[in-house]
């Protein structure tokens, strides 16, 4: 099983970037899939999560109408549309599949109840 996330980089500030997250040996249909992100010194944090179908979605305060998760089942793959980035959104990105199609908040915004995670994608904000 593996989870390879792409799309990181160097951005200026207020700048965009999309993320992309597939999966080999593993099939995203059925799963949530979660996006978190881990700056220097700190603990990794929820970014966001989508529903086994797509229609539900869940942010972190810090991104809310920034940033945009979506899934293609067909493709394997989720994604991460960034914009308005900032200073703050510098960190390692990583995907996460979850083993259930369970949506409970607590659940499915905490990284500890991820079973799949890709290596992480590297985005730096600077001028």
């Amino acid at each position: 099983v593996q989870l390879q996330a792409s799309g990181g980089g160097l951005v200026q500030p207020g700048g965009s970037l999309r993320l992309s997250c597939a999966a080999s040996g593993l099939t995203f249909s059925g799963r949530v899939l979660a996006w978190f992100r881990q700056a220097p010194g700190k603990e990794r944090e929820f970014v966001a999560v989508i529903s086994q179908g797509g229609g539900q979605t869940i942010y972190a305060d810090s991104v809310k109408g920034r940033f945009t998760i979506s899934r293609d089942n067909a493709k394997n793959a989720v994604y991460l549309q960034m914009s308005r980035l900032t200073f703050a959104d510098t960190a390692v990105y990583y995907c996460g599949a979850r083993q259930s199609s369970v949506w409970h908040v607590a659940t499915v915004t905490s990284a500890n109840k991820y079973n799949h995670w890709g290596q992480g994608t590297l985005v730096t904000v600077s001028s």
